[in-house]
């Protein structure tokens, strides 16, 4: 989830913990606790200013793995006992593991995901069911803090929106499961699928919806359930052994490789010589543009001259940001 739906969710699990009879020596240790269970996770944010690829190889990864979902209360329970007075350190800590369980727990139900079964797995666990920012949830939490500033019993002002957010949930999975169904429906005719991904928007009824097949990439969008193929490729045979082993142990592509769950390459020669590797994300394709891509440009003598990895919106800013590197 993005930030300011963590901070909520802290900001609900505050109210929550306030009726905690341990939690009652003092809100300002209370609202720290959970508040910072809430975004700790995260701190691997700053990672963003390094490099993209150290970014988005390391972002939700150990940060949200098994020790470090067990360290983070651990940490933030010895802050709180060392700088404020009257807590209970026991529930500090257990208030803490909740806030951050949770963190990670909801982290997986997005199309980024998160190597939360780390080290058992290194495997992204991506449900790509809820969108990074999803308003209906942000807007549910609201309600429930507006509730409790406005004097509602905790349980009462959340309660029921903890029921209603389960349903939504669930929610959630049939209508993926129903136009995953509808998409493999609409091609099987022509190839049978190899890979099918549905992931959410910000907007309830529309879907990204993409089809892999051995001869074909169908991507496009659903939208109330109907289903729209605006792009579809003919996909390049993979780049050969001779031509990938100069690429795949460079940070960009090697990031994008571990990272990215359904994508196409392209192969392309250049007209100053350079061979160009491409790797496209095909779950973010917006306006006609695939804006998670990794590049690569070899000379001659195949040695990297530029490589790039990220989120860029038009091709204009992707060369000057290749370039830049």
């Amino acid at each position: 989830m993005d930030t300011a739906t963590h901070i909520v969710m802290g900001i609900g699990l505050t109210a929550l913990a306030t009726q905690d009879p341990a939690m009652s020596g003092s809100f300002a240790a209370t609202a720290t606790t959970l508040i910072a269970g809430s975004l700790i996770p995260d701190s691997d944010t700053v990672l963003k200013l390094k490099d993209n690829a150290t970014y988005i190889a390391n972002h939700r990864g150990i940060t949200h793995s098994i020790p470090f979902t067990i360290l983070w209360p651990l940490l933030i329970s010895l802050v709180i006992f060392t700088f404020f007075n009257n807590v209970d350190i026991t529930h500090v800590w257990m208030w803490a593991q909740l806030a951050v369980f949770l963190h990670v727990f909801v982290d997986i139900f997005n199309s980024y995901g998160t190597q939360a079964l780390r080290p058992i797995t290194n495997k992204w666990i991506q449900l790509s069911v809820i969108n990074t920012f999803d308003p209906i949830i942000f807007v549910l939490l609201c309600i429930g803090i507006l509730l409790w500033v406005l004097g509602v019993h905790p349980f009462l002002a959340f309660f029921p929106i903890i029921g209603i957010l389960i349903i939504y949930y669930i929610l959630r999975f049939r209508m993926q499961a129903f136009i995953k169904r509808k998409a493999v429906k609409l091609i099987q005719a022509e190839q049978h699928p190899v890979k099918v991904f549905v992931a959410p928007t910000m907007k309830f009824m529309e879907w990204r919806v993409g089809i892999q097949t051995e001869k074909y990439d169908y991507v496009g969008r659903s939208y109330g359930g109907n289903i729209v193929f605006s792009d579809k490729v003919e996909r390049q045979p993979f780049p050969s052994d001779d031509l990938m082993q100069y690429v795949q142990n460079d940070k960009n592509i090697r990031t994008f490789l571990n990272f990215s769950s359904v994508y196409r390459w392209q192969k392309t020669d250049l007209d100053d010589g350079t061979t160009e590797i491409r790797l496209i994300d095909l779950r973010y394709l917006k306006n006609g543009h695939y804006s998670f891509v990794a590049i690569a440009h070899l000379d001659e003598e195949n040695n990297i001259d530029h490589s790039y990895i990220g989120w860029v919106f038009s091709e204009e800013k992707l060369q000057r940001k290749l370039y830049a590197q």
